[in-house]
C-alpha cells in the first residue's frame, strides 16, 4: 500500500513518529493508502526549512516571484485530472464537484500573480517641509495552515499562494483523511520554480496541530474547520503571540419570498444542500419559507428523487458518500433525533438504496416542521440534510436567521429589490446571496463569516489575506534641498 509522505525541504519524507493511519476510499470503505502522523520534531524541521528558504525568497523581486506563480498556475491546469482524481478517491466527492473545487482554488493562485499590485504602498508628499511619509507591507516570516477534509485542494490554496506570494515561508498541515492532493500541490510549486523548502507539508492529528500552534518560529496560523477546533486554534495560537484567522462552522439559511422564481428556487435548494454531499461550510442547511407557498416543499422533494447517488467512478453520479462511517452514522442519528421529536421526514436519506451498499453513503434528506430546539437545527450537520422552517414575513425570517449562533452565509430569493436590500443590510452573516444560494466570493474578495463562524478579525484570501500575511511599516523621510539646508544652518549659527 502506498504511503503518503510528508514534504520537507522539497523532498518526500516517509516518517510516522506517532504511528500511521489508513486513508480510506469513502465510496468503498477500503483503505487505499496510508499516512504517517508527524510530531513536534517534524514540525520543527518543516519550520526550519521554510525559514531558511524564506529569507532569500523575500529578497527576490516582485517580478521574479510573480513569474513563479504564472508557471505554477499553468502546471496546476495541466495536472487538473490527476489532482481531481486524488480528491475524488480520498474525499469521495464526484468528479464534477472536485473540478469545481479545484477551479476555485486556482482562482486564488491567479489572484496571487497580481502581487506587484497587491503590495503597493501609499505615499504622502510634503507632510511637512522636506518631509514625506510612505507605507509598505513586509512578510511575517513563516506562516502555517491547518485545513479540513472537505476541500483538500481549494482550502489550502486559499492560504499558501498568498502567503508565499507576499514573501513568507509556509507549513501546511492538511487533513489526514485526504492528504495526497496537498503533497502534489506543494511538489508542483517546486516544479514551477519555487525554492525547495519554502512550502512544506506535514501530516498528522491533534498533536501535530498543537505543535504548530506552539512553535515559536511560526508567526501566523490560518485554520478552517469546525467551531470547537477553531476556538481551540484561536486561543492556543493567540497565547503564543501569533496572528490567527480561524474559520469555524456554519448553519446557512436560504430565505424564499413568495414572489421568487419557483424553478430557480428548487434548483438552487437541491444544488446548495446536496452538492459535495452537504460537506461544505457554505451548504444551505435551512430553507426558510416565507408566507404561503403551497407545493414548494413537495416540488423540492420530487426533484430530490432525480439526484443520482454513487461513487465518483460513476460518470452519472451527482452526489458521493460521506467522508467516514462514523460521520455517516452521526448524520443518521441527527435525522432520527429530529424525526423522533416531531420533524416530518419528507424524504429520508437513510432509506436510499445506496445507504445499504458498501461505502459511507446516505441519500438526500428533507425534513419539514423542524424546531429550533432540535439538535439537527442547533448543530452543523455537515451532510446531505435540508431542514425546512416557516416564517410569516421577511422580518420574522431575518430574526430567525440572526438568532442562530453561526453566521457564515445567508441567501434570499426574491424579485423584490427593496426586500433584497433590506435583507442584505439587516442579516447578520459574513457572506450574503441574492438569488444566489452559495455566495462564495471570488478570489479578489475575502471569504469569512461572523459570530461562531470566525475567530479572529481577518477573512481568508483577497485583500484581507494580503494584510493577514504581511505587516505594515510606515516610513517618515526628510530629504532637505539646498535652500532648506541653508535656512537650517542660518538658524543654528544665529541661535
Amino acid at each position: 500500500m502506498e504511503t503518503i509522505a510528508h514534504l520537507i525541504d522539497g523532498e518526500r519524507v516517509e516518517a510516522a513518529p506517532l504511528g500511521s493511519q489508513p486513508v480510506l476510499n469513502p465510496a468503498t470503505g477500503e483503505a487505499i493508502r496510508s499516512v504517517g502522523l508527524g510530531d513536534a520534531g517534524l514540525v520543527d524541521r518543516a519550520v526550519a526549512s521554510a525559514a531558511a528558504a524564506q529569507q532569500d525568497w523575500a529578497e527576490q523581486s516582485l517580478a521574479a516571484r510573480q513569474r513563479v506563480f504564472f508557471r505554477y498556475r499553468e502546471l496546476l491546469v495541466a495536472h487538473t485530472d490527476e489532482l481531481c482524481t486524488l480528491i475524488s478517491e480520498e474525499h469521495g466527492k464526484v468528479l464534477g464537484d472536485a473540478r469545481g473545487e479545484f477551479a476555485r482554488g486556482v482562482e486564488v493562485v491567479e489572484f496571487a500573480t497580481a502581487l506587484p499590485q497587491l503590495l503597493k504602498g501609499q505615499f504622502s508628499d510634503s507632510v511637512s517641509r522636506s518631509v514625506d511619509v510612505r507605507s509598505l507591507r513586509q512578510p511575517l516570516g513563516v506562516a502555517a495552515g491547518i485545513t479540513p477534509f472537505n476541500f483538500p485542494a481549494m482550502v489550502p490554496m486559499w492560504m499558501f499562494p498568498i502567503a508565499l506570494a507576499v514573501g513568507n515561508g509556509f507549513v501546511l498541515k492538511p487533513s489526514e483523511r485526504d492528504p495526497s492532493a496537498s503533497v502534489r500541490l506543494a511538489e508542483l510549486f517546486v516544479e514551477a520554480g519555487g525554492p525547495p523548502g519554502l512550502l512544506n507539508v506535514v501530516h498528522g492529528g491533534p498533536a501535530t496541530v498543537d505543535a504548530i500552534l506552539a512553535h515559536p518560529g511560526i508567526r501566523a496560523v490560518s485554520f478552517v474547520g469546525s467551531t470547537p477546533i477553531a476556538r481551540h486554534v484561536y486561543e492556543s495560537a493567540a497565547r503564543s503571540g501569533k496572528r490567527v484567522q480561524a474559520l469555524g462552522g456554519a448553519k446557512n439559511h436560504m430565505v424564499v419570498l413568495p414572489d421568487a422564481d419557483r424553478e430557480q428556487v428548487v434548483d438552487a435548494a437541491i444544488a446548495a444542500a446536496f452538492g459535495s454531499s452537504g460537506e461544505r461550510c457554505m451548504a444551505i442547511a435551512v430553507l426558510v419559507v416565507v408566507g404561503e407557498q403551497p407545493g414548494l416543499v413537495d416540488e423540492i422533494a420530487a426533484r430530490m428523487g432525480s439526484v443520482r447517488v454513487g461513487p465518483a467512478t460513476d460518470p452519472t453520479a451527482e452526489m458521493g458518500p460521506l467522508i467516514t462511517e462514523a460521520h455517516r452514522d452521526r448524520v443518521a442519528r441527527l435525522i432520527e433525533e429530529a424525526v423522533s421529536k416531531g420533524a416530518k421526514a419528507i424524504v429520508d436519506g437513510r432509506a436510499h438504496p445506496a445507504a445499504a451498499g458498501p461505502g459511507f453513503f446516505l441519500g438526500p434528506t428533507l425534513l419539514d416542521q423542524v424546531d429550533v430546539a432540535m439538535d439537527a437545527y442547533k448543530e452543523e450537520i455537515f451532510g446531505p440534510v435540508l431542514l425546512v422552517q416557516h416564517a410569516d414575513d421577511l422580518d420574522e425570517a431575518v430574526a430567525l436567521v440572526n438568532r442562530n449562533p453561526y453566521a457564515n452565509g445567508a441567501a434570499i430569493f426574491t424579485r423584490d429589490g427593496g426586500a433584497a436590500r433590506r435583507f442584505v443590510r439587516s442579516i447578520d452573516a459574513g457572506m450574503v446571496g441574492v438569488n444566489v444560494p452559495i455566495p462564495v466570493p471570488v478570489a479578489y474578495h475575502s471569504f469569512g463569516g461572523f459570530k461562531l463562524s470566525l475567530f479572529g478579525d481577518t477573512h481568508v484570501h483577497g485583500e484581507e489575506g494580503v494584510r493577514f500575511y504581511t505587516r505594515g511599516k510606515v516610513v517618515t523621510e526628510r530629504w532637505p534641498d539646498e535652500a532648506s539646508e541653508a535656512r537650517s544652518l542660518h538658524f543654528v549659527t544665529n541661535r
